[in-house]
């Protein structure tokens, strides 16, 4: 089944498959009743970067995650990745220019694209929102994925949320996810509360990135105040990686804060544990390490402690997409710190340079 009309500023015909595999059945159908039932919450803009080769076609790799704030929290990190490369992989000197040259741009400039050793980057643009509910921001479904057996252990590394994430928009999609494209594709800010820039900016995309291409569903740790939910850490692939930072939040991070924990190796845990902890440091501690613990008990996904309330919420992403790909940042986006050089300057053969000489370079 397919809807639309391909060609220049139109949206590309759906393709629509019925899920056959009982696991996702189930997940079609939680996918299905959220629709009839959520209203929606848009939070605004994140933004990564994405790279497309030319044996790639109409599909673009993401090879920075679109979580970033402003669009050079995004550029930095390109940065970063083509300094080590131009460091540690480049196979010959012609290589490491073309890296290098890269580098320079990316150190003075707010680019929006570059093409890299026959590599377009491109800095791209995703609308964060999320599901809302009567009693506020979406949990992580049922159907969500969920390791056979949590760790915790702190030296296992979380999931990189977008890793090997290619965005394909002429790929087949459930009825929930057509849905769902169809009607984000009118999507655009509305209201007094934001600038006229802004407002001007969400109308045009409507004709210049027609179509609306969704990101794998994210995670991430609210917290609910006077104003409403406000998120509190990063975005995750899973609920499980969320929840782990919720811990952290509970264990070091809120104890920290709060000048019970001094010790930068000790957390709320250890210093409990001590035999010369003050009580009333004992009690205020006590209070932490028993919500860490009711948490990874149960796998909660909400909890309240000295009044905050913790959420475990889930949130998804979408990426305007045109005829040359996904859409960039618009000129009434958050545009981030200056860009400025990040690492110290290389050769072609991959040496540090002094100072002196890297100006003359």
């Amino acid at each position: 089944m397919s809807h639309g009309r391909k060609g220049p500023n139109r949206a590309r015909r759906l393709v629509v498959r019925v899920p056959v595999e009982p696991v996702e059945a189930v997940m079609e159908a939680d996918a299905v009743d959220a629709l009839r039932t959520e209203s929606l919450a848009v939070r605004g803009p994140l933004f990564g970067i994405a790279a497309q080769s030319a044996q790639d076609g109409p599909r673009w790799r993401v090879v920075v995650p679109v979580t970033a704030d402003n669009p050079q929290e995004a550029r930095d990190t390109l940065n970063s990745r083509l300094w080590f490369r131009a460091k540690d992989r480049a196979e010959d000197r012609a290589e490491r220019r073309a890296l290098l040259a890269a580098v320079a741009r990316l150190d003075r400039e707010r680019v929006t694209e570059l093409t890299v050793l026959g590599t377009r980057y491109r800095v791209v643009r995703a609308e964060e929102y999320a599901g809302m509910g009567n009693d506020g921001l979406e949990l992580p479904r049922p159907t969500d994925p969920e390791p056979a057996v949590p760790d915790w252990s702190p030296a296992v590394p979380t999931a990189r949320t977008d890793d090997g994430l290619v965005l394909d928009p002429d790929a087949a999609v459930t009825p929930a996810q057509a849905t769902e494209r169809l009607a984000l594709r009118q999507l655009s800010y509305s209201g007094t509360r934001f600038p006229r820039s802004v407002l001007d900016d969400s109308r045009r995309a409507l004709a210049t990135h027609p179509d609306v291409v969704l990101m794998p569903v994210a995670f991430t740790v609210v917290e609910r105040g006077r104003e409403g939910w406000t998120p509190s850490s990063s975005l995750h692939p899973t609920a499980h990686d969320a929840r782990r930072t919720l811990e952290f939040t509970l264990l070091q991070w809120r104890p920290r804060q709060r000048g019970l924990v001094k010790d930068v190796h000790a957390d709320a845990r250890t210093v409990l544990a001590a035999k010369d902890c003050d009580p009333r440091t004992a009690a205020e501690l006590a209070v932490y390490v028993a919500a860490a613990d009711r948490l990874r008990a149960g796998s909660l996904n909400e909890l309240k402690v000295r009044g905050i309330v913790y959420r475990i919420a889930r949130t998804r992403r979408m990426l305007r997409w045109g005829p040359d790909g996904p859409e960039s940042p618009r000129p009434s986006d958050p545009r981030g710190e200056a860009p400025c050089p990040i690492h110290v300057p290389l050769d072609e053969d991959g040496n540090y340079l002094p100072e002196d000489d890297a100006e003359d370079v």
